[in-house]
């Protein structure tokens, strides 16, 4: 596979998994302090996330050379090696604002 079809593959990924975390923001703070599932759904939201930023980086690093890639794979790992220590507060506020901030940065992307 190509390294633009294996951006764009990864791109149409992000875009899915971007859009699966906004319908569970829509469902509101309320829901994620009340439902356990929702905050472990938002750490592997994050994960998945910091994963295809790192691929994505990895593949083309001038064109995704925006902070906030790094940002998503530098989450991604806090996440991942230290879940113990994840505060609810700032979980909720990167899926709530930065992964909208990362969609509109990758919905640019695409548009050039």
């Amino acid at each position: 596979m190509r390294d633009l079809d294996r951006i764009d593959q990864w791109l149409d990924d992000l875009d899915a998994v971007l859009a699966l975390a906004a319908d569970l923001v829509a469902r509101g703070s309320g829901s994620f302090d009340e439902d356990p599932a929702l905050p472990l759904a938002f750490e592997a939201l994050a994960n998945r996330i910091g994963d295809l930023s790192k691929r994505l980086c990895a593949a083309d690093p001038e064109r995704f050379s925006h902070p906030i890639w790094s940002q998503a794979a530098r989450n991604r790992d806090f996440v991942v090696h230290h879940y113990d220590r994840i505060d609810s507060v700032a979980l909720w506020n990167t899926v709530a604002v930065s992964f909208p901030r990362l969609r509109e940065v990758a919905s640019a992307l695409r548009a050039s």
